[in-house]
């Protein structure tokens, strides 16, 4: 899969700009930032010196805090850990995770091996009943994937999630998974067919066959407890405020340090942030917490919109959200030699919170927040996306309209994509699908439609499960959204 993702990207220095969903900002083509920095300036170097810092620690710290922030969605609807989050029916915009998928029932198991290994159960795979996913520590760098395209290869399994540094044997009948942090999740995803009520009730049903419980009890194991999410408000967007700060205080006193963040030790110390001791910022300095948040928050969103120089159809705007030397560390565990991409590493742990163990085995992501002219979609207008007849994959394809801002689902809307799963929607005398976004469904069009808020911006997420031949050779290729005028 590697030889899949470009090697090649030219990245342009951007620095501290702000955000770019707004209305007429400049294009990604241009090579002029006039954009411009918060307000802070420092009395003396020891504030410069932690204004930078805090920018680092951001730009370092994305995917952490973007972990803790599921913990503390969870542990706000009353769920803990070694427990399972799930979605009794499809999500709704309650679910404000970052880039979530609305045509699958999740089942998100979360462990905390503090008091030993804990024990996954995954089904196998039974008639068109199977899972999609990854075991991703607290750090979302992927353990493995699971399911038919994961090490189980659909026959299920006893994955044994160990804790950091473990050392006494493994017992037999076990898939060790080691961990680098002491908590995480599986983002895993039961899959649908015809998107029916009989077909939903099916997936959630097969999904409920995971369990999860502590090795020491695996002898008599205890019934796992199922949290249902469905009309409750869950989200990891994430607060580009000083609780940015206390959440990743929150992971600094719990998970261990890892050997190549060692560095950050300091850097974290002098904005307040210490294994050991409690987090405090006085009102000067949360003014200027504030002011790092901002700028980078400005960068990252900036940086974001460079992933789409690398082009997965030429001539397109559609990419994979992930920069090359990103997805080639995140499979590696970050073990290649002279390469760790935390800048990159922050861009997409902005905007997704999962992350797959071989990319393209069981899915592929295709984004774009662009239409054909290289203009930001915007949600008072109304685009076409053609997709041409026999999409190459085994499962599924879907197309997901998300806020530009936020990167979550839209708010209020009644749907929010579009899929080969979609019951009625319709196809083209040649097998082609037509899906219309806008906010007002074109006449006799509506089962192709998808809503937008005609005040916002929005971007497009394409996932083909199940990915064949034809999808990564572009014997297929899908083209740019255009507006219809």
């Amino acid at each position: 899969m590697k030889s899949k993702v470009a090697l090649i990207i030219i990245i342009c220095l951007l620095v501290s700009c702000t955000n770019s969903t707004k209305k007429n900002e400049t294009t990604v083509s241009d090579s002029k930032d006039t954009t411009q920095l918060a307000a802070f300036k420092p009395v003396d170097f020891e504030e410069q010196l932690i204004y930078n810092r805090a920018v680092e620690a951001v730009i370092w710290g994305m995917p952490a805090v973007n972990s803790e922030l599921m913990h503390e969605s969870l542990i706000k609807a009353r769920g803990d850990y070694n427990q399972v989050v799930y979605w009794s029916g499809l999500i709704s915009s309650k679910n404000q995770t970052l880039t979530p998928n609305p045509d699958v029932i999740y089942i998100n198991p979360f462990f905390d091996t503090r008091q030993g290994p804990v024990v996954l159960e995954i089904p196998a795979v039974e008639g068109v009943s199977s899972l999609t996913g990854s075991l991703d520590d607290a750090w979302q760098t992927a353990i493995e994937d699971i399911g038919p395209a994961g090490i189980d290869k659909g026959k299920g399994g006893r994955y044994l999630i160990l804790p950091p540094n473990y050392k006494e044997a493994i017992p037999l009948g076990y898939i060790p998974m080691p961990s680098a942090t002491y908590t995480g999740y599986a983002i895993l995803r039961s899959n649908l067919t015809d998107g029916s009520p009989n077909d939903v009730k099916r997936a959630v049903e097969y999904g409920k066959k995971v369990k999860i419980y502590p090795l020491s009890e695996a002898d008599n194991p205890p019934a796992t407890t199922f949290v249902d999410l469905i009309n409750v408000d869950f989200s990891n967007t994430i607060p580009y405020n000083t609780h940015f700060f206390e959440i990743l205080n929150q992971f600094v006193q719990r998970e261990p340090w890892l050997k190549r963040d060692l560095v950050m030790i300091d850097q974290l110390k002098s904005i307040g942030i210490e294994k050991g001791k409690a987090f405090h910022a006085d009102a000067r300095r949360q003014e200027i917490l504030n002011a790092a948040i901002k700028d980078a928050h400005g960068w990252i969103d900036k940086k974001y919109e460079t992933i789409f120089r690398q082009s997965f159809y030429e001539g397109t705007h559609w990419s994979l959200p992930a920069f090359p030397d990103f997805a080639k560390s995140i499979m590696a565990n970050y073990e290649i030699a002279n390469m760790y991409p935390v800048d990159e590493r922050a861009v997409s742990y902005s905007i997704a919170y999962f992350s797959a163990k071989h990319i393209g085995a069981g899915q592929y992501y295709l984004m774009s927040p662009r239409d054909k002219d290289n203009q930001p979609l915007d949600g008072s207008k109304l685009y076409k996306l053609h997709l041409p007849a026999k999409v190459p994959v085994r499962l599924y394809w879907s197309v997901t309209a998300y806020d530009r801002e936020t990167h979550a689902l839209i708010l209020g809307m009644k749907y929010f994509s579009r899929a080969s799963t979609t019951p009625g929607l319709k196809k083209n005398a040649d097998g082609s699908v037509d899906i219309y976004f806008g906010a007002k469904a074109p006449e006799g069009k509506e089962s192709n439609w998808v809503p937008t808020d005609p005040k916002r911006d929005f971007e497009l997420l394409a996932r083909f499960y199940g990915p064949e031949k034809g999808f990564f050779d572009k014997t297929w290729k899908m083209d740019d959204a255009e507006e219809v005028k």
